[in-house]
């Protein structure tokens, strides 16, 4: 039918039937606005944890607890990727350029976050300025040992016999810059030693020769199945107090050795400018995981203490290693090309 047909025989209905339609076409219109901003509920997609270090290393064996834990409280898959690399520098240079929209997170260290930016000639990010911290997860301190048939039974005849026999006792790391190797410096300056720095490509062939007594010792984050098991023995704990893994172990500070403190640290952090309402909601539901009996466990088995707080104390305690480890770093001399 012709429009001016149509529009004579609707006559006075179609000032009417088009002012309907009009009405009709604007709530739906209005609807189809109302939508997206009714759908962004944080979070409302899967999220992306970044793990800047190979699968099976303390980094990526406590994101991945922390990520199973999170997935039935936020309703969201969190998704772990591991990214390595250039000592955790190649993912969390990738992730610094994310969206900061909640949906992408890393797991930041006491090496990317701390110590690296001292150590690498180029870092492709800043430790401070382009992160949000969300949540201090945990920390695992750096434990001093030794091979099991070694003559210390304690760290002061260790520490006596290295001042008797300068240059002749080794500690070994995983590589130049390590977290050993760091901790190592830090344990030569603080007890005015003179020990002999052995890096190898790897803590797993580092602590394999410490078993098999080629080294002297090692300040080591993952040799607590060692000492368990019997192939290591622990003389002291890089932390200021006694850790619930290893409660009979003392502490430097009892030995003697004030300041030495050395642990490696883990924490969930998100682009910076995230909004601090998402902030706030991945700290709520963090903190309320490592709460949990189950996970505070599986953590403390580890070695690691728990921690937890604000983001604004993650912030606080983040900005303050990274000019600890600047002293740290330069006592090691160690510098890194990436």
């Amino acid at each position: 039918m012709p429009a001016m047909a149509w529009f004579t025989r609707t006559g006075a209905r179609a000032p009417f039937f088009f002012a309907s339609l009009l009405k009709t076409l604007l709530v739906a219109a209005l609807a189809a606005c109302a939508a997206p901003a009714l759908g962004q509920a944080y979070p409302s997609q899967p999220i992306r944890l970044v793990v800047p270090w190979p699968p099976g290393g303390a980094t990526d064996v406590i994101g991945r607890l922390m990520a199973q834990a999170m997935t039935p409280r936020l309703g969201q898959t969190v998704i772990v990727e591991n990214k390595p690399g250039a000592g955790g520098n190649i993912g969390t240079e990738q992730f610094v350029r994310s969206k900061a929209d909640g949906y992408t997170l890393v797991m930041a260290t006491s090496s990317t976050n701390a110590a690296n930016p001292h150590l690498y000639a180029r870092l492709g990010f800043d430790p401070l300025k382009d992160f949000a911290p969300v949540v201090f997860l945990a920390e695992v301190p750096n434990i001093l040992v030794v091979p099991a048939a070694a003559p210390w039974k304690t760290a002061r005849e260790l520490i006596d016999d290295a001042r008797a026999n300068p240059g002749k006792l080794t500690y070994g790391s995983a590589g130049i810059g390590a977290s050993q190797h760091l901790a190592g410096a830090l344990f030569k300056n603080v007890a005015k030693l003179d020990i002999l720095h052995v890096p190898y490509k790897g803590s797993g062939p580092a602590a394999a020769d410490l078993i098999a007594g080629h080294l002297s010792m090692m300040l080591d984050t993952g040799s607590l199945p060692h000492i368990h098991s019997g192939r290591l023995r622990a003389l002291a704990v890089a932390s200021k107090a006694r850790i619930a893994a290893l409660p009979d172990v003392p502490t430097f500070d009892e030995v003697g050795l004030k300041g030495m403190y050395a642990s490696a640290w883990y924490g969930i952090m998100a682009p910076a400018g995230t909004p601090r309402a998402v902030v706030e909601r991945l700290n709520r539901e963090a903190n309320a995981i490592l709460q949990s009996p189950e996970l505070r466990k599986q953590l403390v088995d580890f070695g690691a203490e728990v921690g937890g707080g604000t983001p604004d104390q993650f912030a606080a305690f983040a900005a303050s290693e990274v000019e600890r480890y600047a002293e740290i770093v330069a006592i090691s001399g160690a510098k890194m090309e990436q």
